[in-house]
């Protein structure tokens, strides 16, 4: 009997504390048919601690890729993990990046051959990132606008990203400017489709490598849907040391020839050649 049908791949890199909370977050799921593949850009042994006691209190099975420290690489362990999952279709997201109850539920309803789907988050501030307790996340307090506002959360339009269900997240979904792009924090599409285009580009480092593998997804025929307002996590706060100018600039170089010469493909991806 089958007992997963998605695949969701979390990134990260040595920050066991907001990892707990977002594997809390799947524990929490509405549906539980999906594999946990924890793609570990060369974190140190907390991380490999963290994973090892939170399997024996989740249902859900997890697959840890790892790979040794050699700076940011995000788009090499993406790719390993991307071979690591057992299911036909796939679930990208950060591990700083806590899912509503009905966060799969949701690419689980939208999913359709020959689209990938394209969410967003909702960002906090680091002291609220830090109140987040195991509890509120079971108890669903830190997708609560009140709750938020009560720990210093502003009034924003953003916030109706927590608020929009049904009618009003279609109306959202379909007059938001936001492009629908394949974000590497809340994007799923089928695994065939991915392997086709062969993976990110690991000449990547920060800054635009998920834009970039949804380029190319596009350039092989495969359309975009928007559920930013549907599919809805919070990102916690972190310092970013791995961001840097001369990487953006690399990337949306590679990004520019991947538009203009319409590719499809990396020669640098999964396969090598």
């Amino acid at each position: 009997m089958k007992t997963t049908d998605i695949s969701i791949i979390i990134s990260t890199y040595n920050s066991p504390e907001w990892l707990s909370k977002v594997l809390y977050g799947y524990n929490n799921q509405t549906y539980r048919m999906f594999e946990i593949v924890i793609a570990d850009d060369g974190s140190r042994e907390a991380t490999r601690e963290l994973i090892q006691k939170i399997q024996e209190e989740v249902f859900y099975p997890i697959i840890h890729v790892w790979h040794e420290d050699n700076g940011f690489q995000k788009s090499q362990i993406l790719n390993k993990a991307i071979l690591a999952c057992t299911t036909e279709y796939i679930l990208m997201s950060d591990g700083d990046c806590i899912p509503r109850k009905d966060y799969v539920e949701q690419h689980i309803k939208y999913r359709e051959e020959g689209y990938f789907l394209s969410g967003g988050y909702f960002m906090l501030p680091m002291d609220i990132s830090e109140t987040i307790t195991k509890e509120a996340i079971y108890a669903e307090q830190c997708f609560d606008i009140k709750w938020l506002k009560k720990h210093g959360l502003k009034n924003s339009f953003k916030n109706t990203k927590l608020t929009a269900k049904g009618i009003k997240a279609d109306l959202l979904n379909t007059i938001t400017p936001t492009n629908a792009s394949w974000n590497g924090h809340n994007a799923s599409g089928w695994k065939e489709d991915i392997v086709a285009v062969n993976g990110f580009d690991e000449r990547m480092q920060y800054g635009g490598q998920d834009r970039e593998l949804g380029e190319r997804l596009v350039n092989l025929g495969i359309k975009s849907k928007q559920i930013r307002y549907h599919a809805v996590c919070i990102h916690l706060d972190h310092p970013r040391g791995y961001k840097n100018e001369e990487s953006i600039a690399k990337n949306q170089a590679i990004r520019k020839t991947t538009r203009e010469a319409k590719k499809k493909w990396t020669a640098y991806g999964i396969v090598k050649k």
